[in-house]
């Protein structure tokens, strides 16, 4: 069962990004537009404004849980930014993730204590941290005055990278690292899998929950100051596409909805794929709906590929066609 669920993991990933590829490849031959390394500069620009939602989104679904609240403080993040780091960019940002971080530490002492799901309380500090930051700029945009630091955000890297995408593309290899070297991997799908389980074989349960959402939050709100200062903007309510693609990048990603099964490494690969898709969409010069039907595609067979309901029924009759040849093979000789 383990080997099935590592394959899953992996599978989905390599599936997402080759067919992304492939796309991304006949668009550009059908279009007769050459891939150039400004394409890619656009598409890392994409998992540097998505992944910060994907990788705290993602993490917090290893972990059977789903922090819808991500985008409120996203938006929070963008705002307490902007407003505080006119002057000092740095002070602004570190601000952010220190009110991002609360936020999550805040979410996750309420979930682990009184043993609730994420989903309502989530929501709900969604719903009022998109409250808290209208009433900070009186329910319009604010604007960001430090053209320094918004150029600097966006600067070309070895015509490739920016600062931001080189940022959160070490956020994701640092995650990968953690999970991958020390304990807190195995305990996060463990408490996705089992959490009554990991309390009875001694995980600490509710400290890694209140880690796990303090982590989530100040990645959120990182991602939300970089992107405010490179918009040289904050918006008090983003919507509700950010969530969805970040759910999208996370699914095709291998993460399991129910919980328990996911890398880092995984949710880099959706993220990537979920940018490239909308390059794509750029590269073919689609309309919105077009848009939205590609991803709802892609998540309908994601859904489809991880519905233990549906792989038992596959397992079920691959193992009834096979006891029928076996079957057939054994009685063959005596009717003849």
């Amino acid at each position: 069962m383990i080997h099935g669920l590592r394959r899953t993991e992996t599978l989905i990933p390599l599936l997402s990004i080759t067919i992304v590829l492939a796309l991304f490849a006949v668009t550009a031959a059908v279009t007769g537009r050459q891939i150039s390394l400004f394409d890619g500069f656009n598409t890392l620009q994409g998992l540097a404004q998505l992944g910060f939602l994907a990788l705290p989104l993602g993490l917090t679904m290893i972990a059977g849980e789903f922090d819808v609240s991500v985008v409120g403080v996203s938006a929070l993040g963008g705002m307490v930014a902007v407003q505080l780091g006119q002057q000092d960019p740095l002070l602004g940002v570190a601000i952010a993730v220190l009110v991002g971080m609360a936020v999550g530490c805040l979410q996750g002492v309420i979930i682990a204590r009184f043993r609730l799901s994420s989903m309502p309380v989530t929501i709900a500090t969604y719903i009022a941290l998109l409250g808290l930051t209208s009433v900070m700029s009186g329910g319009l945009t604010v604007t960001y005055t430090n053209i320094d630091a918004s150029l600097f955000v966006d600067t070309p890297v070895l015509g490739l990278f920016s600062p931001r995408s080189l940022i959160i593309i070490a956020l994701f290899v640092l995650v990968a690292i953690v999970l991958g070297t020390t304990r807190l991997g195995p305990e996060l799908r463990a408490i996705g899998d089992d959490r009554r389980a990991s309390r009875v074989s001694g995980v600490p349960v509710d400290r890694r929950l209140v880690g796990l959402f303090a982590t989530s939050g100040a990645i959120a709100a990182l991602g939300g100051a970089l992107l405010s200062f490179s918009y040289s903007s904050a918006n008090p309510n983003p919507g509700i596409q950010p969530l969805v693609l970040a759910a999208v990048a996370a699914l095709i990603g291998g993460i399991s909805l129910s919980g328990g099964r996911g890398s880092a490494i995984g949710l880099f690969v959706g993220a990537i794929s979920v940018a490239m898709l909308s390059q794509i969409v750029i590269f073919a010069a689609l309309p919105g709906y077009v848009t939205q039907l590609i991803f709802a595609t892609f998540l309908a067979f994601v859904v489809l590929a991880d519905a233990p309901g549906l792989r038992t029924r596959f397992s079920v009759a691959a193992a009834r066609i096979r006891s029928r040849r076996h079957v057939d093979a054994a009685t063959s000789p005596i009717e003849s």
